[in-house]
């Protein structure tokens, strides 16, 4: 029986006079509510309270105690809901890991208004293709596209998003359009080369079965934005994310292909290490996120947030 639930218990019956009404308003019975408070006397090694068949009063001492453990459950009460609010409260500082080209054109723009909504919290953000571990590093969360496989992970998707292979038309008029992952080897592919990205080629899924197909090219890179740029330029082909290029499809100013091959999903997440308690700076800055990539035109570029 912990000390807490025995000194409640006795500032109660003290407050109500009877064990029967005690034990009503706690939902227990009156043995259990007696019990507490014989408990409390041995430990203390005092008389709380005189009992009779008239009722309970207390004792001298008892009086000085019950008004000292009423400023105690008063001192309680104020920690825990000073906890609550905190916990509900956007202050503090939010540590932020995303892709780089992600990062600059979909996360850091929102930032001054997020932070404006929450005048207490800090921001930081580091905006890398590398993948950070987040506790090793002191990351509150990260923008993820792409499956989040670690156990140790909460993953919240934010938009959904894929991996598909475009370039221009004129390109593909020049070289002839591929039918099969396997007619890349025909092309010049843009390819990123950061973490062996191009040594594990590009992958695709046909019946239900993923394969990677190694790719080559004359450029590569470890900068992503500079890869679509090369795209974008006809210098050849890439394997982008929808959220890259949706202004450009929308114009024609890219096609995709193999379309057919393409992963089913490569969503863009937010992911934060398992945690009983969720902050609520990240929680908040998640469902901002989540409001801003659902604005109607967001990606083709008509919309700049809520």
């Amino acid at each position: 029986m912990g000390r807490y639930t025995e000194i409640r218990s006795f500032v109660l019956t003290a407050e109500k006079g009877s064990f029967a009404a005690a034990a009503l308003a706690e939902g227990v019975t009156p043995v259990v509510m007696g019990r507490r408070l014989d408990a409390l006397e041995r430990r203390l090694g005092v008389r709380l309270m005189h009992r009779s068949t008239r009722g309970l009063r207390l004792t001298d001492l008892g009086e000085q105690f019950a008004e000292q453990c009423r400023q105690l459950l008063r001192d309680f009460d104020a920690a825990e809901r000073g906890i609550a609010e905190r916990r509900a409260t956007v202050r503090g500082h939010l540590v932020v890991s995303a892709p780089a080209a992600f990062g600059r054109r979909h996360v850091g723009p929102h930032a001054p208004a997020f932070q404006a909504r929450h005048p207490e919290l800090k921001l930081s953000f580091n905006f890398t293709d590398s993948v950070v571990d987040l506790v090793r590093e002191g990351y509150d969360m990260a923008i993820r596209i792409g499956e989040v496989t670690d156990p140790n992970y909460v993953a919240v998707p934010l938009y959904p998003n894929r991996r598909v292979v475009c370039g221009t038309p004129d390109y593909f008029a020049r070289h002839g359009v591929p039918r099969v992952p396997a007619d890349l080897a025909g092309h010049n592919c843009l390819a990123f080369n950061l973490q062996g990205g191009q040594q594990r080629g590009w992958t695709f899924q046909h019946d239900g079965r993923r394969f990677a197909v190694r790719v080559d090219g004359d450029l590569d890179c470890n900068d992503g934005e500079l890869l679509f740029k090369w795209v974008r330029q006809g210098l050849g082909i890439g394997w982008r994310s929808t959220w890259e290029i949706q202004a450009e499809l929308g114009r024609g100013e890219l096609v995709t292909v193999l379309d057919a091959f393409a992963l089913p999903s490569y969503d863009i997440q937010a992911v934060y290490p398992q945690q009983r308690y969720l902050p609520a700076k990240i929680r908040h800055f998640i469902d901002y996120l989540k409001q801003v990539y659902t604005l109607p035109g967001y990606w083709e570029g008509r919309a700049v947030g809520p």
